[in-house]
C-alpha cells in the first residue's frame, strides 16, 4: 500500500507532467507551482526541497548563459555560422548534418547544455540566411547533444557519478560507450534524411547571397573576437579536467562568465536580462517536485520492482535496467533515477555477479532516454526555449512526435550492441 505522503507525490508530479505537457500553464509555474504543494502539505520541508535542487546543474546553465551572452556581441557566432554553412555549398541538409556532427563531438567533451548554448546561436544565424524554419536543426542539435554525451565520463551528469560510484575511467567510457554511439549516431543521421531531407529547401537566391559573405566581415569586435576564442578553449579545457582539478563544472562556468563579464566589458543589465530565468525556475520546481517522488520512497519501490521481474537472470536485467533506464528518463529527470540504481546495482555485484554490464546498460540508457520527451534532459529545455524566446516554439507533444521514436530507435540500437558485446557471456 502507499502511503499519503507517496499518493500526493505521484498526484503532484502527473499533475505537472500533464500541466507541462498540455502548455496551458507556462512549464516553469507548473513545476514551482508543484513544489510548493508539496512544501504546503508536507510531502517534503523546504529545506528537504532545496536539498535536491542540483545546484551544480543550475550554476552550469546560468554561467553559460551570461558567458554566451557576452561572446554573441564579437560576432563570433556570425562569423561560424557563415563559415560552416559556406563549407557545405549552403545545402541546408549538409548543414544540418554538420550541426549534428559538431553538436555530438563537443556534447562529448563538454556539458551538454553548454554545448547548445554554443551552437544554438549559430544554427539561428544560418536559418536566418537562408530563410528557413529552424527548429528542425534544434530538434536534431537536442538529439544529437543528447547522444554525443553518452560517450564519455564528462558528456552527461549520469556518467559522470556511474564512473565515480564504479570506479570506471574516462577511457572505459571511450571504450565500452563510445563505439555504441558512432553506430547509433550514424543510424539516426540516416533517419533524419528521411524525416527531414525533403523538407529543408532553400531558394537558389539565398545560396548564393550565404556564399557571397565572408565570415569575417560579420566580426564586430576584434578584441573580443579573440578573446572570446581563448575563453572557449579554457572553457573546453576546465571542463575536461574539472574532476582533476576538483572542480565542479559549475565552478568552471561561473568563473568563465565572471571572466568574460569583466574583459569583455559588457553591460552587465543585458547581460542578466539575457538570462533564461524561466528556464532556471523550471529545472528548480522540477529538481523538488522529483526529489519529493525520491524521499517518499516512490523512485526506489520503483527500481526494486524493476530488479524483481528479472528473477536474477543477468542478461534480462541487463535489458530491463536499459529500457527501464530510458523509459524513465524520458520523463524523469535521469539523476535520482541513477542515484536510485546506483546502490542496487553496487549491492548486486556484492553477491559475486558480474555487474560491468549493467554499468553500461544504465549509462546508455539513462542518457539516451532524455531524447524521448522535452523535459528528458536539460539540453531540451534549453534548446527549446531559445527557439520560443526567437518565436519558433517547440511544443511537447510536436517534439514527443519525433523525440520519442527517434529515442526507441536509438536504445533499440543500444539492445543489439549489449547483447552482442555483453549478452554472450551472460548466457
Amino acid at each position: 500500500m502507499f502511503t499519503t505522503a507517496q499518493i500526493i507525490s505521484i498526484l503532484v508530479f502527473v499533475g505537472v507532467m500533464v500541466l507541462v505537457a498540455s502548455e496551458k500553464v507556462h512549464r516553469c509555474i507548473a513545476a514551482l507551482a508543484g513544489a510548493l504543494i508539496l512544501i504546503v502539505t508536507g510531502v517534503i520541508s523546504f529545506d528537504t526541497g532545496i536539498s535536491h535542487i542540483d545546484f551544480n546543474t543550475i550554476g552550469v546553465l546560468l554561467g553559460m548563459m551570461l558567458f554566451v551572452s557576452v561572446v554573441k556581441e564579437s560576432g563570433l557566432f556570425e562569423y561560424a555560422a557563415i563559415a560552416a554553412a559556406k563549407k557545405a555549398d549552403g545545402d541546408p541538409w549538409r548543414i544540418m548534418v554538420a550541426f549534428i556532427l559538431i553538436t555530438a563531438v563537443l556534447s562529448a567533451f563538454l556539458d551538454n547544455v553548454t554545448t547548445v548554448l554554443l551552437v544554438g546561436p549559430m544554427t539561428l544565424v544560418v536559418c536566418k540566411l537562408l530563410e528557413i524554419n529552424p527548429v528542425p536543426y534544434f530538434v536534431t542539435e537536442i538529439m544529437a547533444s543528447n547522444i554525443g554525451g553518452t560517450a564519455t565520463l564528462i558528456g552527461d551528469p549520469p556518467n559522470i557519478m556511474i564512473g565515480s560510484k564504479a570506479g570506471l575511467t574516462f577511457f572505459d567510457f571511450i571504450a565500452n560507450d563510445a563505439p555504441a554511439v558512432i553506430i547509433i549516431l550514424a543510424v539516426v543521421i540516416f533517419a533524419f534524411k528521411f524525416i527531414y531531407g525533403r523538407k529543408l529547401d532553400s531558394s537558389e537566391e539565398d545560396r548564393k547571397k550565404v556564399m557571397a559573405l565572408e565570415p569575417k566581415d560579420h566580426i564586430r569586435d576584434l578584441a573580443l573576437f579573440k578573446k572570446s576564442l581563448v575563453m572557449i578553449a579554457v572553457v573546453v579545457a576546465g571542463f575536461m579536467l574539472h574532476g582533476q582539478l576538483g572542480l565542479d563544472s559549475s565552478v568552471i562556468a561561473l568563473s568563465a562568465a565572471c571572466i568574460m563579464l569583466l574583459i569583455g566589458k559588457a553591460d552587465l543589465e543585458l547581460s542578466v536580462f539575457s538570462v533564461e530565468w524561466t528556464t532556471i525556475g523550471f529545472f528548480c520546481g522540477l529538481f523538488m517536485v522529483v526529489g519529493a517522488l525520491s524521499e517518499t520512497g516512490v523512485i526506489t519501490m520503483l527500481a526494486q520492482w524493476l530488479m524483481s521481474i528479472t528473477n536474477d537472470n543477468p542478461l534480462a536485467l541487463m535489458l530491463v535496467i536499459l529500457w527501464a533506464s530510458a523509459l524513465i528518463s524520458a520523463i524523469l529527470d535521469n539523476i535520482p533515477f541513477v542515484a536510485t540504481m546506483i546502490p542496487i546495482i553496487t549491492a548486486i555485484g556484492a553477491t559475486g555477479v558480474d555487474v560491468s554490464s549493467l554499468w553500461w546498460a544504465l549509462s546508455l540508457g539513462a542518457c539516451l532516454g532524455g531524447n524521448g520527451t522535452l523535459i528528458g534532459a536539460s539540453a531540451n529545455v534549453v534548446l527549446s526555449s531559445i527557439s520560443t524566446k526567437e518565436g519558433y516554439p517547440i511544443t511537447f507533444m510536436d517534439f514527443t512526435k519525433e523525440g520519442m521514436p527517434i529515442m526507441l530507435l536509438t536504445v533499440a540500437v543500444a539492445t543489439v550492441y549489449c547483447v552482442l558485446r555483453y549478452g554472450l557471456a551472460l548466457m
